[in-house]
This record gives C-alpha cells, sequence and structure tokens, in this order.
C-alpha cells in the first residue's frame, strides 16, 4: 500500500525484511529531492544561505511540527543534532554548586542515562530512579514517586525504548508536579508513532524527539518544545540561540531568544531538517496522519503474531512477549528470553532468512513501518526450529 513511498530504500535491500524501523527507519524517496535541495540553496546562497534556512525552512519546519502534535506554538520548537545536546542544555540551566534531585525511570535511553550516571559523581547530585516492571504497577508507582519528594527534574519516555510499552501521559500525572519543576519528556519513540496532542501541556513541559525513527528522515534533526515565557538560562549556548541580535554588541548579561530558540546551540548540518520537512510535507498533503499510521502498525504487528502462531517455535512465540496487550505498546514488540546467547543465535537465524531485527541483551525487538504489509510476514515460516 504505502510501499511505492521508499522504492529506493526498497531496491537496495531485495529479498530483505527490515524490522528494525524503530532502531534505523527506512527513508521515503521524497527525502531523496530535500537532501540534494539543502546542497542546492547552499550552492546558490552561500553565505547567505542562513538567512534562508531561518526565514523559511525553519518556520516551515516549526509549523508542520506544531500540526502535528497540536502545538498551539510554533516558535517553540528549537532544533539540534542530537537530543542530548538538547537535554544537556536543560541540565546546564541549574547551578552546578546547588543540590540537584531528578526523579526519573530505569527504562531511559542512553542519552539520558548515561548523562545521569556521569552527574551522580558530583556529591550534590541525586538521581531517583522508578523501576517500569512490573508495567500494570507502574503508573501507580511513579505517581506515588511524585508525591513523595520534590524534585527539581523529573524525566520520562513517552514510549519505553528498551520494551516498546507505552509509559504513562504526562497530561494524567502533571498536576501532581510542582511549578518550580522542569519536567521533560522523551518522546523519541511515540513522535511519529503514537497520536500525541501537546496542547494541554506544551506551556508546562519541554518535549523531546527527532527524525532519526519514525519521522523517517534520518540522523541529525532532533528537536524540542520549550515552554513559553520560560525564564531559563541555559549555560551550553551557541550564537543560534540570540540569532536576530547578532549585529548588536556583545557584552554584558547574555541575552537570549524570547521563544524556543533560547536553547538553540550552533552552526549545524540542516540536510536532514530539510527531509524532515519533506516527509511531514508529504504526510499533510497525502492526509497521512499519525493516527493513520498507528491503526496500519497495529494491524501489521496483529498479522506478525499470526504468523508466528503459526511457527510453533520454542522461542519465538506469544509466551515471550514481554507486553502481551497489544493496546500497550509502541510500534515495536519485544521478546524477552532467559539468556543473551538465545537472543544472539534467535537474531542470527532470522539474519540468515534475511529478517532483520536488533536485539539488547535479552530482548530481542521487531519493528513496524508503513513500507511493510501483511503478506511480508510470511517470510517468517522460513525460520527453523
Amino acid at each position: 500500500m504505502y510501499k511505492r513511498h521508499y522504492q529506493h530504500f526498497l531496491e537496495q535491500h531485495r529479498g530483505e525484511l527490515h524490522c528494525a524501523p524503530h532502531s534505523h527507519h527506512y527513508w521515503p524517496d521524497v527525502t531523496r529531492q530535500a537532501h540534494l535541495a539543502y546542497w542546492d540553496d547552499s550552492a546558490i546562497g552561500a553565505d547567505e544561505k542562513w538567512d534562508q534556512i531561518f526565514s523559511q525552512r525553519v518556520p516551515a519546519v516549526q509549523q508542520l511540527l506544531a500540526d502535528l502534535m497540536n502545538h498551539p506554538q510554533p516558535d517553540q520548537w528549537v532544533f539540534a543534532s542530537n537530543t542530548h545536546e538538547l537535554l544537556y542544555r536543560i541540565i546546564s540551566c541549574f547551578d552546578a554548586t546547588k543540590p540537584l534531585h531528578i526523579l526519573t525511570t530505569d527504562a531511559e535511553f542512553h542519552s539520558f542515562s548515561r548523562q545521569a550516571r556521569r552527574l551522580q559523581e558530583r556529591p550534590q547530585v541525586t538521581i531517583t530512579q522508578i523501576p517500569t516492571e512490573p508495567f500494570d504497577t507502574f503508573a501507580t508507582r511513579w505517581q506515588q514517586a511524585l508525591t513523595e519528594h520534590s524534585y527539581d527534574m523529573v524525566f520520562c519516555s513517552q514510549v519505553f525504548f528498551n520494551s516498546g510499552v507505552v509509559a504513562p501521559w504526562v497530561g494524567d500525572w502533571l498536576h501532581l508536579v510542582p511549578a518550580s519543576t522542569t519536567v521533560v519528556i522523551d518522546g523519541y519513540h511515540g513522535c511519529g508513532a503514537i497520536p500525541t496532542d501537546l496542547s494541554d501541556v506544551c506551556d508546562r513541559i519541554f518535549y523531546l524527539a527527532g527524525s532519526y525513527k519514525y519521522l523517517q528522515a534520518g540522523e541529525g534533526c532532533c528537536f524540542m518544545s520549550v515552554p513559553k515565557g520560560t525564564q531559563l538560562r541555559p549555560e551550553y549556548t551557541g550564537w543560534f540561540a540570540d540569532f536576530a541580535n547578532l549585529a548588536k554588541p556583545q557584552q554584558g548579561r547574555v541575552e537570549y531568544a524570547d521563544d524556543g530558540f533560547r536553547f538553540a546551540g550552533a552552526t549545524m548540518d540542516f540536510t536532514a531538517l530539510y527531509r524532515l520537512q519533506a516527509v511531514l510535507e508529504w504526510w499533510r498533503n497525502d492526509g497521512l496522519t499519525v493516527t493513520t499510521i498507528h491503526a496500519y502498525v497495529r494491524d501489521l504487528q496483529q498479522a506478525f503474531l499470526q504468523e508466528i502462531d503459526k511457527l510453533n517455535h520454542p522461542l519465538l512465540n506469544r509466551q515471550h512477549l514481554l507486553m502481551p496487550n497489544n493496546n500497550e505498546h509502541g510500534h515495536f514488540l519485544t521478546f524477552a528470553f532467559d539468556r543473551a546467547e538465545q537472543v544472539a543465535e534467535l537474531a542470527q537465524q532470522l539474519n540468515s532468512v534475511g529478517i532483520k531485527t536488533d536485539y539488547r541483551n535479552t530482548r530481542l525487538r521487531f519493528g513496524f513501518a508503513l513500507y511493510h504489509e501483511k503478506t511480508d510476514f510470511k517470510q517468517l515460516q522460513q525460520t527453523t526450529v
């Protein structure tokens, strides 16, 4: 149905069933011309290309993101090459000499979890981690933790990267968080996959995501919505953060933009932003919504599970699903096993018949995308016990 939009990538991977779009999503064909357009604009504009990027391309993508997630203030979106860069700008708003207490979970991606471990080497930093498992009690335990202590920052994923399980939506627990607490949501596995409405929370939270996965535009364009009117002053800052006033004397107190770009950095390659614009314009022009995509993927997941039911495989079966309830999943399913060696062997077995997955320790992940069709999963029948 949608495969025709991915011919360049699919042509390079004939005979393969790519079940790792949650890791590295194939790019649709519209991104090829967008990639070249950045080169052409750079050649035409040379020194003046920044004027076009900031006056045309950036506002266009800000509006597309705002439309995608029902965000009423497009100029509150800011861009960077990766989410870690944006995350550390938020962290740099806190005085490094004062106590810093962060509430989070044990299932955050390395951009945060590695940085948090390093921060803990400072004696004044405290990180409280709430285990996500068992999942059926997480929401209760999370809300209890929110009310037991006061925190400087709360950081939680929208969808957990190591399980695919959807976290309790921030709007359901934000009322428990004091206004003085900085709230950050890692939306990387939600944005473009799970229907997301930021209208009621955008003035209160930072929302982080990027184009590498479900937005299908590849690496290099991450973004963050910044609460309107925030007075936070990132210590980790760059010349984009006050781009409009560069011609003025740069003396005295460091000033910031009054919109999301107060959290901007410095020179970056905007090729990925062009690609992201092309993807989001394709969706808009074809009336392709995240709700439509999500429903399509859930149908694919059911077709996939029906195929593995036919396998009678001792490992690849529903009994090993980490979360059996399909309604609680993002766009990948996770199978949990006893030993990492089992996972590596099974992944290699699947790879030998052209089925590309990815795995982490004892967990094997299968992702789903628009470039899949239900009949594709019949390739699983080539898997031997």
